[in-house]
């Protein structure tokens, strides 16, 4: 086999991509802006540009397995991104079909989350698990669910939107995705800063955070309150991890995983969040889940900055050829006549 695989981390924003040996080592990377060229195809070719210029550079031409994309959106079954609401061109998008072409080299695409599903069961703490669920905490609620070794995409590949389970049925937030009381409304980054604010306008009781202008508050800003004692802040965040905790518990009953892996900034807050999401999972355990103490929860070993491209590079390893669509299935045959 050959020795190395491109992992492409595709954003709104930016697109990072990387060699990446089988030890799951990031050989070198680079990045170019997504939304630089209004036209697709203008894109592929400044991707290709740049992306051989990194393999030239350390003598990796000929050498490259696969290339692994990641990207919301992202189907693997048909290779395209399937609403590409932050990018510059139309939809759908054939992202694999185009970079297969260009580069000569097979390629797989899935979305964000599954990649790095794939990534931790590669390279990171959920290697040797078969069944786990990747819960990225970021801008956003991300997940990717691993049922017996592989990553469940459902019948068309959209499956696994965890962050779009309903949480509040009940004046539920309004969440991106249009509905309300998703999940991803209360325990993304986005989430917390939500609690925040909504926390300082219904409570009258002192914090930090009221030093600051309310529409601009962040995450980072309710951790750093939190870390000097705020109360407040330590409220906010128990309220995140009891909704979360909540939801694991839920998420439990339809594949029993071995395991939880948190990833994205969130999860790096420590026991802030640990500990009422681990309390609130417990008590919302089904007891038939509870043998040998549950699920764990583990935290993610990836370094955040090579995380994506180590996660999409783990799919390049497998790309052949893109699968296609699964047929639709068979109509029944009619009865036969008597």
């Amino acid at each position: 086999m050959k020795p190395y695989v491109i992992g492409i981390d595709m954003g709104g924003t930016n697109t990072v991509f990387g060699i990446v040996d089988a030890r799951g080592v990031v050989i070198a990377s680079s990045s170019i802006k997504t939304a630089k060229h209004s036209n697709f195809d203008d894109y592929i070719d400044e991707l290709y540009t740049e992306v051989m210029r990194i393999v030239t550079a350390n003598d990796a031409v000929d050498k490259i397995h696969g290339i692994g994309i990641g990207a919301p959106d992202a189907n693997y079954y048909t290779g395209e991104i399937t609403h590409g609401v932050n990018l510059p061109w139309p939809s759908p998008i054939p992202l694999a079909r185009a970079v297969s072409e260009k580069f000569g080299i097979p390629c797989a695409i899935t979305n964000d989350a599954n990649a790095a599903a794939i990534g931790e069961m590669t390279y990171g703490v959920a290697r040797g698990l078969k069944d786990f669920i990747m819960i990225t905490l970021g801008t956003g609620v991300g997940s990717g669910i691993v049922v017996n070794g592989s990553v469940v995409y459902g019948h068309d590949g959209m499956a696994g939107e965890l962050g779009h389970l309903t949480v509040k049925r009940t004046n539920g937030r309004l969440c991106g995705c249009g509905r309300t009381g998703c999940l991803e409304a209360y325990c993304s980054a986005t989430g917390v800063a939500r609690t925040a604010r909504e926390f300082l306008e219904i409570r009258t009781e002192p914090s930090l955070l009221r030093n600051l202008d309310i529409d601009t508050i962040t995450s980072k800003d309710v951790y750093d309150a939190a870390i000097k004692g705020d109360q407040l802040a330590h409220e906010i965040f128990d309220y995140t991890g009891t909704i979360l905790g909540e939801a694991m518990a839920d998420m439990t009953v339809f594949s029993s995983p071995e395991a939880f892996v948190l990833f994205g900034g969130l999860s790096k807050s420590g026991d802030l969040l640990m500990k009422p999401l681990r309390a609130a999972m417990e008590r919302s355990m089904l007891k038939i889940y509870k043998h040998d103490g549950g699920p764990k929860v583990l935290l993610s070993e990836l370094k955040e900055a090579d995380a994506a491209v180590l996660g999409a590079s783990a799919l390049g390893w497998e790309a052949k050829e893109q699968p296609a669509a699964p047929a639709a299935p068979a109509a029944p045959a009619a009865p036969a006549a008597n």
